[in-house]
């Protein structure tokens, strides 16, 4: 992605099946846990920029012993700091009398992260702040174990403000309005009234102390706490959680907008968010690797038994696409597949943008995301090179006009490849204040220069989505532009953004949308700004979100304008050539993604009332010049 948008957070699970012993003899080493955890974290990093915790179940922890342990670390190199906290502990604990990395024992009593059940996040904000008190894991301590919830999650809430008066109703006085802390409150009411169910009944059965305790553990049912407590939730997620007692779960939304894996094996039971980060952590094959199904839960029992349950009823399954298009590591075998497939869909309107000649258009991409679709592209060219090759070959020798000259012209066309834009992953525009920061933006790219002829090919780039247009603006297209094409040509393979999303992305703000922005200033130049306030004056008005408003500052207009428009708003001043931006059609990212139709900041096709309501908010605040995310005014 030419400029960076915010990532969806990310979250692991590690149970082990086994005593420690046996990691000890199998593996070389009881940590054996903790190291997997560090490894599918390690591999979700692009998932975390502000934050990263783990936290940490000692089953049969000794009366009096602390049996949960967790550490966060907030801002930038954050999970090299998680980490490094970790293994300074481990250090301490080895020098520690009668302690040795080989007594798995010893080293359980000495070291507060080996146990049998890890959890990790990688955080990224989209609410709240970003100290390290806002990163996850969050906990709501007891003495009972079978009452402490520890609880991480890659999502958002869009009536929290909703699920905050429940709690008050319930007779709690809630500290915080964010997601997490609503979310941990609920789960956590009906966690103790479960656990106070249970305790009733053992009274009239006189059970006490390790009778009573292992009875809550057999008898506790995660899955109805889970039902009651997620019956109100409108949003997307995707929640980890730990049980004192030692159960685990993982909880997906009824759409499953927000992406949740598992696996199990003789070993170890596994939650991530990823597929491909368990198939490279535990050699497995990606066939055995399950998707969390929408609307369900993961339940991991005290004794490590695992099944998945249905909390919610699931309802269309809308799964983000930008996790396909973006945000996911490419080494996934579908995701891989996916993104060539978005290529290769673009193909019809490149050739008709270049009307067919190739032999003067150079293509590259912009680097690093867009690559894969960049060989879809290449692909779907070729395949179209070879058609016509053989097309008009076979004219010519109908026409008895196939000379071994024609023949080699027709040979020669071929889709022209180079690298032309190499990004400066080292720059950091932050060194300086706003007013030249725009300078350094510029420099973020770098050419190669001598690969087309100046005033005579088209250079074609192909991006995997155009946001803000900010980096186009000010980076790529003069990089681009320094080549002298005559003509430049942008494509993404991800459609038009439009619309902002609320549930776990950071693209919230409608104004910062290039699309918008071309949207917005048509209808002013064409007299037709009075549809704003229309607009207004019905999302204000609408407090179900039955319907989507916003639709209608695009209807007047057909896709091929707004993109016309785009390319205006993104023009280098200095550049006087030509400039077509080409967008991927939303039927063709159907096509491409068919598992994941998850299309609501192309669409504006929300999955949840809440959704509609925030892209309502969203539009008032851009009216009324109020910046900031819309669904932060819930914490």
């Amino acid at each position: 992605m030419g400029e960076a948008i915010g990532h969806e957070c990310g979250v692991a699970i590690v149970r082990l099946k086994r005593p420690l012993a046996y990691y000890q003899a199998t593996h070389g080493s009881a940590l054996w846990g903790l190291r997997k955890l560090y490894l599918l974290m390690e591999k979700q990093r692009n998932r975390g920029q502000d934050g990263a915790g783990i936290a940490v179940l000692r089953l049969d922890a000794p009366y009096g012993q602390p049996y949960l342990a967790r550490h966060r670390e907030g801002g930038a190199s954050s999970l090299d700091r998680l980490w490094q906290h970790i293994y300074d502990e481990l250090a301490r604990a080895l020098r520690q009398p009668g302690v040795a990395a080989g007594d798995p024992a010893a080293l359980k009593q000495a070291f507060a992260f080996c146990g049998e059940v890890y959890l990790g996040h990688l955080r990224y904000g989209t609410h709240g702040g970003y100290g390290v008190e806002n990163c996850h894991p969050f906990i709501r301590a007891s003495n009972w174990p079978s009452r402490t919830l520890c609880l991480a999650g890659n999502f958002n809430l869009t009536n929290t403000d909703e699920i905050f008066r429940m709690l008050v109703e319930l007779g709690q006085h809630p500290i915080g309005r964010a997601d997490t802390a609503t979310v941990l409150e609920k789960i956590g009411h009906f966690l103790d009234v479960a656990n106070e169910a249970i305790v009733r009944k053992a009274e009239a059965e006189e059970l006490k102390g390790e009778a009573l305790r292992q009875a809550i553990a057999e008898q506790l049912d995660l899955a109805k706490v889970l039902r009651r407590a997620a019956r109100s939730w409108d949003g997307g997620y995707c929640l980890v959680g730990l049980v004192g007692h030692g159960a685990a779960f993982a909880l997906r939304d009824p759409h499953g907008i927000r992406p949740g894996y598992w696996y199990e094996d003789e070993e170890a039971v596994v939650v991530a968010s990823e597929r491909a980060a368990i198939v490279t952590c535990f050699a497995a094959e990606p066939a055995a690797v399950r998707e969390l199904s929408p609307g369900h839960a993961l339940i991991i029992d005290h004794q490590g038994r695992a099944r998945e349950h249905e909390i919610l009823a699931p309802g269309v399954k809308r799964s983000c696409s930008f996790e396909r298009i973006y945000f996911s590591r490419g080494n996934d075998p579908d995701i891989y597949r996916e993104r060539k497939a978005l290529g290769r869909e673009l193909v019809p309107m490149l050739l008709a943008a270049l009307e067919h000649d190739l032999e003067r258009a150079v293509i590259s991409y912009i680097p690093n995301t867009a690559e894969a679709a960049w060989h879809g592209l290449l692909e779907g060219l070729a395949e179209w090179v070879a058609e016509w090759q053989e097309q008009r070959i076979r004219e010519l020798l109908a026409r008895g006009q196939l000379t071994d000259e024609a023949l080699r012209r027709i040979l020669r066309v071929r889709a022209r490849i180079e690298k032309a834009a190499h990004k400066d992953a080292k720059l950091r525009t932050f060194i300086t204040g706003e007013h030249d920061r725009g300078d350094l933006v510029g420099h973020v790219y770098d050419i190669t220069p001598g690969i087309l002829r100046p005033g005579v090919d088209t250079i074609v780039a192909i991006d995997d989505s155009i946001v803000r247009g900010t980096t186009l603006r000010q980076s790529i297209l003069g990089m681009l532009a320094r080549l002298k094409p005559r003509r430049i040509v942008i494509l993404s393979s991800a459609p038009q953004i439009r619309y902002p999303d609320c549930y776990g992305i950071d693209m919230s703000e409608l104004g910062k949308f290039v699309a918008f922005e071309a949207a917005v200033s048509l209808l002013r130049e064409r007299g037709q700004a009075g549809l704003l306030e229309e607009v207004l004056v019905a999302c204000r008005r609408d407090e179900d979100g039955a319907v989507n408003h916003v639709k209608r500052i695009y209807e007047p207009f057909s896709e091929a304008e707004i993109s016309a428009r785009i390319a205006e708003l993104v023009r280098p001043a200095q550049w006087e050539g030509e400039l077509t931006i080409i967008f991927q059609s939303v039927a063709g990212l159907h096509r491409a993604l068919p598992q994941h139709r998850g299309d609501w900041y192309f669409t504006g096709d929300y999955p949840t009332p809440g959704g509609v309501r925030i892209c309502h908010r969203a539009f008032v605040n851009y009216m009324e010049r109020r910046a900031g995310r819309a669904y932060e005014a819930a914490g």
